[in-house]
């Protein structure tokens, strides 16, 4: 471990519908799951970048719907209208204030879609 006291290790999404969600990430990333034979299916979901690139992420279970806005989010690169007819909602489209356009999963998870330069 470096000086510093702590480093990023995972991404980690709350969902109702945990399976749905992962499966929604992954189609919408390009991700897998990643099962090994004694996960539990009503446990946390973990999706992966098969290239290795990108973070992992878990995608947990939670009784409770979303109410507010996130404090923390991720932003992608990507095609915000193929992210739209997967089912993300467009919150915000880019505009001359913001160069990206802010959307949410079908949970209402926010994130940024950055353009592909």
């Amino acid at each position: 471990m470096s000086d510093s006291p702590a480093r990023f290790l995972d991404l980690c999404l709350d969902a109702a519908d945990h399976q749905a969600l992962a499966d929604w990430w992954c189609a919408a990333m390009g991700y897998r799951r990643h099962a090994p034979a004694d996960r539990d299916p009503a446990g946390p979901v973990l999706i992966v970048d098969p290239t290795g690139g990108g973070p992992r992420i878990w995608v947990n279970p939670v009784p409770e719907p979303k109410t507010v806005k996130n404090r923390v989010h991720h932003d992608v690169v990507g095609d915000t209208a193929a992210l739209l007819a997967l089912g993300a909602v467009l919150l915000r489209r880019r505009d001359d204030e913001v160069h990206w356009d802010v959307l949410a999963d079908p949970e209402g998870n926010e994130f940024c879609v950055f353009a592909p330069e």
